[in-house]
């Protein structure tokens, strides 16, 4: 069983017992998160898809912890014009695992 699920603004599809990154949650560590913006849901063949969620369906996971992904350098230069500008970047994620899909 699967189903395809959106979580703050991106779309991932998810299994029970997986574990996955997502954008930054304003959630606790340790706490339950609910999503209800549920777009499939696959039981052994049985598809439902939503018109654009499907009614009653639910995935529920646990938020294991919050960090940092790796650093980006941007890195901006115009030739010959002596402009050089270096920028960083790290994107913050939440560490979390699907409990279970209540379709």
């Amino acid at each position: 069983m699967y189903a395809i699920v959106d979580i703050a603004g991106q779309q991932f599809k998810v299994e029970k017992d997986q574990q996955l990154f997502v954008h930054r949650l304003a959630s606790e560590e340790g706490a339950s998160v609910k999503f209800d913006q549920v777009l499939l849901v696959d039981n052994n063949g049985k598809v439902q898809v939503g018109a654009p969620t499907v009614s009653g369906a639910s995935v529920s996971a646990k938020v294991l912890s919050h960090l940092k992904g790796d650093k980006v350098i941007v890195f901006k230069k115009k030739r010959r014009k002596g402009y050089q500008k270096s920028n960083g970047h790290r994107q913050q994620f939440t560490k979390i695992q699907i409990e279970g899909i209540k379709a």
